[in-house]
């Protein structure tokens, strides 16, 4: 294709914009409207799996050593622990960092551990597990091993951690899913509205022998004209709308234990979904409404 035919379709693609001013202006509007929602929801479902992983770490397997052996038999096992697969890291804890970390627990009443001696506890390995879907499986391992008499960990936090995650993929994927498609189906409508416009010149294009590519290509580009726009103006207004309100969840005091990553690392993986959303949206839907009108 010359050059100068390739500068006249993307003209005449341009011009489209223009010439279907309010379907162009409500198919940007609905693409950032959607794409700000996709961004929002996948930051939060970003955010809330980092805060889960964080969780997961704190729910631990805690086992317990056979009270007849010594400190430094009790230390030995530690090897075979740490040995075990899916164990990120096992620490040991003699009986008295036990007493002392039950009474840091309890400092607002200091008199729970009047009187007791440490004798009365047992040495403890903390367990933190690689992969808390495997828990049950890494606590039949730790009963089986040698010296150690007892494990105790909480399936259920577990269970629970893994269910949250696995909805917000199931719920990310579908809001996802819609939110494209009804950008995509708004920008093929305006697409075929522009080739409705103009059909009676496509009809003589086809008739002096122009090819079917030739035609297209004006409404192709139309509509990653649209989708690029609606991806870039989404993207700064979410960008500026997550830095708004994740500065206002920080001065809330019961939020404070939350922690969310700054916009700056969700930065690439945002350009990308964006820019391939703008595409996806802007050609598919373009090239979709093209083939029904054509009928090829």
């Amino acid at each position: 294709m010359k050059v100068t035919n390739l500068g006249y379709l993307i003209k005449e693609g341009i011009r489209g914009i223009f010439l279907h001013g309010f379907m162009s202006f409500a198919a940007v509007l609905v693409t950032v409207a959607c794409l700000v929602i996709v961004g929002g929801f996948s930051s939060l479902v970003y955010n809330v799996n980092i805060m889960v992983e964080d969780l997961n770490k704190t729910n631990e397997i805690v086992a317990f050593v056979d009270p007849s052996l010594s400190v430094a038999e009790a230390r030995s096992i530690g090897t075979k622990i740490n040995k075990i697969e899916n164990v990120h890291k096992a620490t040991f804890i003699t009986r008295e960092t036990a007493l002392e970390e039950f009474k840091a627990d309890h400092k607002d009443d200091p008199s729970t551990f009047d009187g007791v001696d440490a004798e009365v506890l047992r040495h403890r390995y903390r367990v933190i597990l690689e992969n808390n879907e495997q828990m049950e499986d890494t606590a039949a391992q730790l009963e089986q091993t040698f010296g150690i008499a007892e494990v105790k960990a909480d399936f259920q936090m577990a269970e629970g951690f893994l269910t949250l995650q696995n909805v917000l993929h199931i719920a990310s994927i579908a809001v996802i899913a819609v939110l494209l498609i009804v950008s995509l189906l708004i920008i093929s409508n305006t697409v075929k509205l522009a080739m409705y416009d103009r059909k009676d010149e496509i009809a003589i294009m086809k008739m002096v022998g122009a090819t079917n590519g030739f035609i297209r290509l004006p409404f192709v580009v139309e509509g990653f004209a649209l989708g690029m726009v609606g991806a870039t103006i989404s993207f700064f207004t979410l960008w500026a709308m997550y830095n708004a309100i994740v500065s206002r969840l920080a001065e809330v005091d019961t939020l404070k234990l939350f922690s969310f990553v700054p916009f700056s690392e969700l930065l690439a993986p945002m350009v990308a979904t964006f820019a391939a959303a703008g595409l996806f949206v802007g050609i598919v839907g373009s090239w979709t409404s093209i083939r029904k009108f054509m009928d090829v």
